[in-house]
């Protein structure tokens, strides 16, 4: 059985806290999930870009770290 340190809650919470509020806002589930962990994303920026209208896999790419092949 494998058990979850207390140092890692905090993470799995703003984690799982980014992935709600992308799905909210539009993105698939597993998009969603993949963007949520990377913190290189700015999720506000993200979200911004959703709602003035941009498809959420485009504003995912546009807001692509740097030197990342969206995708990969």
């Amino acid at each position: 059985m494998q058990t979850q340190t207390t140092a890692d809650a905090p993470v799995d919470e703003v984690v799982d806290w980014r992935r709600n509020r992308l799905a909210d806002t539009g993105f698939a589930p597993a998009l969603a999930a993949a963007i949520a962990c990377d913190p290189r994303y700015d999720l506000h920026a993200l979200i911004e870009l959703v709602e003035r209208g941009c498809p959420p896999d485009l504003a995912a790419r546009i807001l692509a770290p740097i030197g990342e092949e969206y995708g990969a």
